[in-house]
């Protein structure tokens, strides 16, 4: 794509309020970036989910020299700007709900990729990171890209595990790609750009705050045919992202631990809730080998209906310990208490909530995400959300 179609691109990601189902909805409406931004206030407002505030923020953009300046660095950088129309944009990444109209690329991302996940701990014990060393070392050799978020623990193992094997691997950062976060991670970091790609849907110059990370998560099992959970305690964010790729139609597996292990007793709990136990990577080749099968013969595999987790759908991931509501209200912020006052006992979509908090996409989601690790509310399918009873 070139640098004048970008520029329009970039632009309309960095207006206020659009956010990725708003961009979504432009683009079905208005064609591309560059017609959205010489439509009129009326026709933007008749696009569903952009409300008067947003328009006029489209109409108003006066960004366009910093928009110039980071397409001049990501080109300094050797990064590559993909956006959803793209060939080379992940298909499989299209059928999640809130895909990112742009992601950040440093190295190569293929479409005929057979990606598996594998998350977990930071604080990962010895049998963790060799288990999971083994894992994606033997899945690399399977001709499987191992994508991971190239966090401390697991995470790092995977993907040298993925390296070992002289395999892809991906790294799906909760950052800017001009930030290498942990910063030990600086020569990992090269090795995964040459032999898969680091990928982020987060602008240059964005740190590592922790919102991101739940965020970065929905990407890890979007990506993946599977997501592989090696360890994890009860409040791990590697249940959110179990719960998100089961969501999204993916496998769910989790490899078990020591009975008596604190750091084990999250992937206990999936595995009690139908995630597939893991002790070899034939368990996990046995259930995507009709989607290699499908990918040989040249079809792309329908990851929405080839799942087979049988985990309860409308059972959260809970993360933190147990908050009472009292307690939790005095310690929401602002945008967090309009959220839950939206909520109520009975199931509420995502649009509704949208509209009647005021707030844009990505502050809602953002909301909720934090809402929910603080264990107040409820996701059930079809992005409907509810208060969790005190």
């Amino acid at each position: 794509m070139e640098n004048d179609e970008l520029l329009y691109w970039l632009a309309l990601r960095f207006v206020n309020g659009v956010g990725n189902l708003g961009f979504k909805a432009l683009l079905e409406s208005l064609n591309s970036p560059y017609d959205i931004f010489q439509a009129s206030y009326q026709e933007l407002t008749s696009v569903s989910g952009i409300g008067p505030k947003t328009a006029s923020n489209i109409k108003e953009f006066n960004g366009w020299k910093k928009i110039e300046n980071d397409l001049k660095l990501i080109k300094q950088l050797n990064i590559d700007l993909i956006t959803c129309n793209d060939k080379c944009y992940p298909a499989i990444l299209k059928n999640i709900f809130d895909y990112p109209p742009i992601i950040y690329v440093k190295g190569t991302l293929e479409n005929d990729d057979l990606n598996i996940a594998i998350v977990g701990s930071r604080m990962a014990s010895t049998y963790g990171i060799f288990t999971t060393e083994r894992l994606a070392r033997e899945l690399a050799l399977n001709g499987v890209t191992v994508v991971s978020g190239m966090a401390r623990g697991i995470d790092s193992a995977a993907h040298r595990g993925a390296l070992s094997g002289r395999g892809r691997t991906i790294a799906v950062l909760g950052c800017g790609l001009d930030i290498v976060y942990p910063a030990e991670n600086k020569n990992l970091f090269e090795k995964i750009a040459r032999n898969g790609a680091v990928i982020s849907e987060f602008a240059l110059g964005t740190p590592p705050n922790a919102p991101n990370f739940p965020i970065r998560n929905r990407i890890i099992s979007g990506l993946s045919l599977g997501v592989v959970v090696v360890e994890a305690n009860e409040r791990s964010g590697s249940l959110i992202t179990a719960r998100m790729a089961l969501e999204q139609g993916r496998e769910v597996f989790a490899v078990p631990g020591n009975i008596d292990s604190h750091g084990s007793r999250g992937s206990h709990k999936l595995i009690k809730e139908g995630a597939k136990l893991i002790e070899n990577v034939d368990d996990i080749l046995e259930e995507i080998m009709p989607q290699m099968e499908q990918e040989q013969n040249g079809c792309l595999p329908d990851v929405q209906k080839i799942s087979s987790a049988v985990m309860n759908e409308n059972a959260p991931a809970e993360v933190p310990p147990r908050t009472t509501i009292p307690k939790l209200i005095s310690n929401l912020n602002k945008n967090e208490e309009i959220i839950y006052n939206v909520l109520t006992a009975e199931p509420v979509n995502i649009d509704l909530i949208i509209e009647k908090s005021g707030l844009n996409v990505n502050e809602t989601l953002n909301c909720l995400l934090n809402l929910e690790l603080h264990d107040a509310i409820l996701q059930l399918p079809g992005k409907l959300y509810k208060r969790k009873e005190p």
